[in-house]
This record gives structure tokens, sequence and C-alpha cells, in this order.
């Protein structure tokens, strides 16, 4: 539908920011929003601290592509829609972005965007789709436990997110 990727990983990529490894992050070792245990994954060896600290965007993209945005639908998803379910896949997993979604548009959250999802999200008034999405996404972050701690960033992030995506409508 649309050609939206660049512009929505330059976005998730100014809200992941770079190297950090927060006690209180229940992903540990991260950069560029890429956790360490997803990295491993993604190049089939152990990692060092140092490699975590080094990776660039170029490295973790086509990581984002394959795992993210793809499983998303990202290409088949409203420009807008696209960069929100991406956004919350990275950083909530792409399985509770999609029900997110699905929920959303009201069809059986199964956690796998396929036609039929595709098909309401793409009839439904885009910025109002923004608007629950995100207003979804914030109220599963206020019942996190880390909540106090990351709390105020994450609203933020929401907020950004929602913001850049009614400009990409």
């Amino acid at each position: 539908m649309n050609a939206n990727w660049d512009n929505a990983l330059k976005a998730v990529l100014h809200h992941e920011g770079s190297f950090v490894n927060h006690p209180s992050d229940p992903g540990g070792m991260t950069n560029l929003g890429c956790t360490k245990t997803v990295w491993e994954e993604w190049c089939g060896h152990p990692v060092t601290e140092q490699d975590m600290r080094d990776l660039e965007a170029e490295d973790v993209a086509p990581l984002y592509k394959a795992k993210y945005w793809d499983k998303i639908k990202g290409d088949d998803l409203p420009a807008g829609i696209d960069y929100i379910v991406f956004d919350a896949a990275i950083n909530s997993g792409p399985g509770r972005a999609s029900k997110w979604l699905q929920e959303c548009v009201g069809v059986q959250p199964d956690g796998i965007i396929g036609p039929m999802t595709l098909q309401v999200a793409s009839a439904m008034v885009p910025m109002d789709l923004v608007n629950l999405y995100c207003d979804k996404r914030l109220a599963f972050l206020k019942e996190l436990k880390t909540w106090d701690v990351f709390g105020k960033g994450w609203e933020r992030r929401v907020e950004e997110v929602r913001s850049a995506a009614l400009k990409m409508i």
C-alpha cells in the first residue's frame, strides 16, 4: 500500500536511542532498541557488551525489517498505521502489537495480521485508528510494574508516535 519503511525506521531509531543497560529494564542490555538476546538470536552467536555498544542503524535495520515490519505487514498497512504498529512491535513484541490493532479494528485478536485485519484497518478513518491504538498502547504500559521507572518516557514516546503517525496519514 505504501513505502513508509524508511520513515518509520528513522522515527523508531530516534526513540530507541543508543546503548543502555538499566537495572530495572527486563530487556537488559539494549542498543538502538535491540536487546542483547534478540541480537544474539539474529546473528546466531553470543555477543559482548562491546558488540552491543558498537551496533549501528544499518546493523539493526535488516533485523527490524524481517522480525517486526514484515511481521506486522507494514507495507500493507495504511501510512501512519504502519508506523504505530511497528513502533509498538519493537517496544512490546509483534504479537502484542498485532493484537492491539486487531482489537482496535474489531477482528479476532490472534496476533497475526492477515487479509481481514488489513481490510478492516484500511476501511477505518485513519486518524481515529491512530488515536484508538495509541490510547490502548498507553493503557497497557500504565499497567506494567516498571511504569514508575519508565512511565514518563513511555508516555512521551506514545504521544510523539501519535503525532508523527497523524502527520504520515
